[in-house]
């Protein structure tokens, strides 16, 4: 019976033992590893399709495995920082489990691969922006005249327009985008804020934080920049309407101006014809004390 309660023990263990694996999302990043004798993989197709077999397997031996984007780059870094030698798999095994925690993971639920790597790779561009947006708050240092750290009041003064946002949205479920127009690239960051049918809003807490960073990033820098909200509920039509930064507030945008802003293609700044059923409109008042016309930290 003792044998019998080991092997239960184990079996449970290992399926708790949550694995990961690092995927090579691009041909570019395969290629590179490539140059691994110990990496036998030849073609990236079959490298994919190998690995979705292996996340199959995993999954119906009822194993949770993480799936988190393995940059050969950053991978080369590790190495040569903790002395490894890259040509090793068991160097690939400590990098893998050192992103599991660090990197831009997901979890495989079953999904097809497909589908899992264009959301790996948005998740790491996001993970890059709110490090990126948070970089450039902390070095903002503190204000001249009044000490403060400016980073931080910004941070908490975004948090607050994001609050008030959602406060006077109309119910249902709201998509959020706010692009700042910040050196060397402009940076976008989406909110999918949705509402269940008693009213409790659900959102992601690191989405939720890495847009009011890119937010506060506008405020404080005072660059040019915008934020757009589609809300969405049954039963009646989808409302756009938004703000453009300015000084440290938002400027409530015309219907006008809105269509503009979302009715381009923000690759090309091409027009894109508007949808039928969309209400094109004036924010609600955010109310809000305005910042008095040349208050600046």
């Amino acid at each position: 019976m003792a044998h019998q309660d080991h092997q239960t023990m184990r079996r449970v263990l290992r399926r708790e033992i949550a694995g990961t694996i690092g995927l090579l999302t691009d041909e570019y990043d395969f290629r590179a590893m490539r140059r691994y004798r110990t990496f036998t993989f030849d073609d990236h197709p079959t490298y994919l399709r190998q690995v979705e077999a292996l996340l199959k397997t995993r999954a119906s031996q009822g194993s949770h495995t993480t799936v988190a984007l393995f940059d050969p780059q950053e991978y080369a870094d590790f190495c040569t920082e903790a002395g490894l030698d890259p040509d090793d798999p068991y160097s690939r095994t400590r990098f893998t489990a050192e992103l599991a925690t660090t990197g831009p993971s997901l979890p495989y639920d079953g999904q097809a691969l497909a589908d899992l790597v264009p959301a790996l790779v948005d998740e790491a561009v996001r993970q890059a922006t709110w490090e990126y947006a948070s970089t450039l708050l902390a070095r903002l240092g503190p204000c001249a005249s009044c000490g403060e750290d400016i980073g931080r009041a910004t941070f908490t003064r975004a948090s607050g327009l994001l609050v008030r946002i959602l406060d006077t949205a109309p119910p249902g479920n709201r998509h959020l985008v706010c692009s700042v127009s910040a050196t060397p690239e402009t940076l976008v960051s989406v909110l999918h804020v949705d509402q269940d049918d008693d009213g409790t809003t659900q959102l992601d807490e690191a989405e939720a934080l890495e847009f009011t960073t890119v937010l506060a990033l506008g405020i404080a820098t005072q660059s040019p920049g915008g934020l757009v909200m589609r809300t969405s509920a049954p039963g009646t039509a989808d409302r756009v309407y938004g703000w453009r930064l300015r000084g440290e507030g938002l400027q409530p945008l015309t219907a006008g101006e809105v269509f503009d802003a979302y009715c381009r293609d923000m690759e090309s700044g091409d027009l894109i014809s508007p949808e039928s059923g969309v209400d094109y409109s004036l924010p609600p008042d955010l109310g809000e004390e305005e910042q008095p016309p040349g208050h600046h930290h």
